[in-house]
């Protein structure tokens, strides 16, 4: 499964602070309907990202009836990316 969406770039400050992309809603339906399929617990769906020239595994985490791209510091910093800011963010997942 191959996405591509535009999204802007939030922060959630708990405890350990992390910035996110939301994945949109058509998509996150999409995603929905393969991952009982692919996760590995918590909902959460292993996928391959792309911003920029930053390519990078990580997982879609579940968040309020939808997926979140977590950023870390490093990639923010290789494609310097800040809060607020919006990205175009390339998904893939194997199903």
């Amino acid at each position: 499964m191959e996405l591509e969406f535009d999204g802007e770039v939030w922060s959630w400050r708990g405890p350990a602070p992390y910035h996110f992309v939301t994945v949109p809603e058509d998509d996150a339906d999409a995603i929905k309907a393969v991952s009982g399929a692919i996760t590995y617990g918590w909902g959460m769906v292993p996928a391959t990202i792309r911003i920029g020239e930053t390519r990078w595994t990580t997982s879609l985490w579940p968040k309020d009836g939808a997926y979140v791209v977590p950023l870390k510091d490093a990639i923010r910093k290789a494609e310097e990316i800040e809060l607020g800011h919006v990205v175009q963010v390339a998904v893939s997942i194997d199903v």
